[in-house]
């Protein structure tokens, strides 16, 4: 039998270098826990970067989704399934929009978003010319369009999404990304206002900002954000895809800010491990897309948005929302009382089961040890923040043995 210095040699040899990965082989999974090739348990409070909401081996998911591929894996867009149909009312439902289209990914689902705002922008001129040439008038020449992202920010890899993601670094070796993208500072609503102008259609934002570091958005800034774009006709774009479904204790973050975005985001926790996002507007920003405007092969297959509709079954049955209110109280507690005792921890944020410690230094050899020494999944964000982001169903005695094997590495 092939050893795990094997496996990741033949790995070396065949898969595109744009990761360094750990010395770690997992070969499957129970709860909340990771087994490794090897035998060796691990205590998982990265969830796949936020995606195993139900963690592992979930039978009730895992019969559904295997009676979906003896039945209909995939059909394509020019038809109708039955799953898309009910996966998409549940999720319209829990989100309080009016549309949603599923795509393969997140970043593909900022992909969608981001052409609703241009698509919406181009209708209004539109409308404008046809008004003008009916009063006999010549059609105005417009400037191309404008968004604002924030600084520090993640939407993800692809051209659209790089070109909104704040990081210079993540930019840099791909440019020119595409124009008319302007940044402003996360949480200063002076420095929004300061950005907007005539040909500004749109403000993308996280509710949360996660690879940045876990920084939520401050109530009077994502308020003020939202009365900025209803007075000058934007759009408000809500990146949730990684706070989103359920992670803050609400299935969306800003359900808990009193606001209302004009469109969604959402992908990871959605598919609980299949490949599965969504991108879901509502009122005006709902009917901006037009037949032939936007597609995707495999978006919205019967595989996946059978494995979104259980997912979204699954967390009204249980409550899983009420569950991660209180294991985010009680994971909020316990960090607090960690950060305490260790001098190294700068600071703590986060909402529900999205939490992060900020260390002052980089916490990289924290998470190598925590993972190698006590079998403990982390993942880091930002320059110098630890994230936990554990599977939603994690129980308090499991969260006490996360703070105890962290400690351990900090203690040595």
């Amino acid at each position: 039998m092939e050893n795990k210095d094997q496996l990741m040699e033949r790995a070396e040899a065949v898969l595109y270098k744009t990761y360094n990965r750990f010395p770690v082989v997992f070969d499957h999974g129970k709860g909340v826990f990771l087994y490794d090739t090897e035998g060796n348990s691990y205590l998982d409070f990265g969830a796949g970067i936020a995606v195993m909401g139900l963690g592992y081996g979930d039978e009730e998911y895992g019969h559904a989704v295997k009676n979906q591929v003896d039945k209909l894996i995939h059909t394509s867009n020019l038809y109708y399934n039955e799953p898309a149909v009910e996966a998409g009312e549940k999720l319209l439902k829990a989100a309080q929009m009016d549309r949603v289209f599923f795509t393969n990914s997140g970043t593909e689902a900022i992909e969608g978003a981001l052409k609703i705002a241009r698509r919406y922008a181009y209708n209004k001129q539109l409308a404008e010319d046809e008004k003008r040439q009916a009063a006999g008038e010549e059609p105005l020449s417009h400037e191309p369009v404008e968004i604002i992202a924030m600084d520090h920010s993640f939407h993800g890899r692809s051209m659209g999404a790089l070109s909104v993601t704040g990081n210079a670094a993540y930019q840099k070796p791909f440019a020119p990304l595409i124009p008319g993208i302007r940044f402003a500072k996360f949480n200063d609503l002076e420095s929004v206002k300061k950005l907007i102008n005539k040909n500004t259609c749109a403000i993308i934002m996280e509710t949360i900002q996660g690879e940045g570091g876990i920084y939520p958005a401050e109530k009077d800034f994502i308020k003020g954000v939202r009365e900025l774009c209803d007075s000058h006709d934007m759009l408000l774009i809500l990146d949730e895809i990684q706070c989103g479904m359920g992670r803050t204790g609400t299935m969306f973050a800003w359900q808990q800010y009193g606001v209302k975005p004009d469109v969604i985001t959402v992908a990871k926790a959605l598919g609980n491990g299949i490949p599965v996002g969504a991108f879901l507007a509502c009122k005006k920003a709902a009917s901006a897309l037009m037949p032939g405007d936007h597609g995707t092969t495999y978006g919205g297959n019967p595989l996946a948005t059978a494995a979104a509709s259980t997912v979204l079954d699954i967390f009204e049955k249980r409550r899983i929302l009420d569950h991660v209110q209180k294991m985010g109280a009680y994971l909020w507690d316990k960090l607090e009382e960690l950060k305490s005792r260790h001098d190294c921890i700068a600071a703590h944020r986060g909402m529900g089961l999205m939490q992060g410690l900020e260390f002052t230094e980089s916490p990289a050899a924290i998470v190598k040890a925590a993972l190698l020494e006590q079998k403990l999944v982390l993942i880091s964000a930002g320059n110098n923040t630890i994230r936990f982001i554990p599977p939603l169903v994690i129980t308090d005695k499991e969260i006490d043995d996360m703070v105890a094997r962290l400690e351990a590495v900090l203690e040595r």
